[in-house]
């Protein structure tokens, strides 16, 4: 189902650079938009997981330095069944955490300064249990796609954005019209993209992490402790492109914001681990 997911989404991106082409330059505006989407579709899926790490500001942190997080890591890893993840720490006093990657091979985990604070050992493992379980669903790679893609359509609106204010006075009046509706278009396209992942995708996450940890509370109370100690909106630090990578929304908006959320509600995930009974355990 991924497999055809990151199809799909290589497909609507390709779609969206045409027309975005076409509203600029015609035919020939077409045909550069569409080799471009095609090297966009390619380095995104070979480069995804690490313009997802460089997006969050992520740094690399050795066994040495953070020797309990290499512990549940790897203990939770071969549980699994997976390869040991690179591990990652973002710099930021949120509560959060994301993997990321092109498959279990090249998976990336990644958690927060302010997580480690917060929660226990117990909480962080069913949090890191919900991340491998990410990485064992596959869901890795079309949410790190996701994350470049979207990132690039509001990037090229920003540019038409900044090229209208700047640029010279167009004679050519279909062309500026084609251009604001670009600008206005851009960025909901890309949450469009973002849509495109499942928000059961977090449910099943939740399940499968409860499987690994052979309880659903560890995570359900790290879960009710993040969402307690929100914190501050992280909007103007990271992307709101990057938002569906973490376990948590990292931004905290308010009314027409939340219909584009990508993640469920969070007393509803609570109520479904509290609820777990685990039989089959790994």
């Amino acid at each position: 189902m991924n497999t055809l997911k990151t199809w799909t989404l290589m497909a609507v991106l390709t779609v969206i650079l045409v027309i975005i082409g076409r509203a600029i330059g015609g035919p020939r505006g077409m045909l550069i938009f569409l080799l471009f989407s095609i090297a966009m579709n390619a380095f995104a899926y070979w480069t995804s997981g690490t313009m997802a790490i460089r997006m969050t500001r992520s740094y690399p942190v050795t066994e040495a330095e953070a020797p309990e997080l290499y512990a549940i890591v790897r203990r939770l890893a071969q549980r699994a069944q997976l390869p040991m993840p690179e591990i990652y720490i973002t710099p930021s006093p949120q509560a959060n955490a994301f993997a990321t990657g092109r498959n279990p091979q090249n998976a990336k985990v990644a958690v927060t300064e302010g997580i480690l604070q917060l929660l226990s050992p117990r909480e962080l493992e069913g949090v890191l249990a919900h991340e491998m379980a990410h990485v064992k669903n596959y869901d890795i790679l079309i949410s790190s796609m996701a994350a470049v893609m979207a990132g690039a359509i509001t990037s090229i609106a920003n540019l038409l954005q900044w090229s209208m204010w700047f640029g010279d006075d167009r004679e050519n009046n279909n062309n500026v019209a084609a251009e604001i509706a670009i600008m206005i278009l851009g960025p909901i396209a890309a949450t469009l993209i973002q849509l495109a992942i499942s928000r059961s995708r977090e449910y099943r996450a939740d399940e499968v992490g409860a499987r690994l940890v052979g309880d659903g509370n560890p995570l359900a109370d790290a879960l009710e402790r993040l969402e307690y100690a929100k914190g501050p909106s992280m909007e103007g630090y990271w992307s709101p492109s990057t938002a569906h990578l973490f376990i948590t929304n990292p931004f905290r908006g308010e009314g027409l914001f939340q219909l584009f959320s990508t993640h469920p509600p969070m007393a509803e995930r609570i109520r479904r681990l509290r609820n777990m009974r685990i039989h089959n355990a790994f």
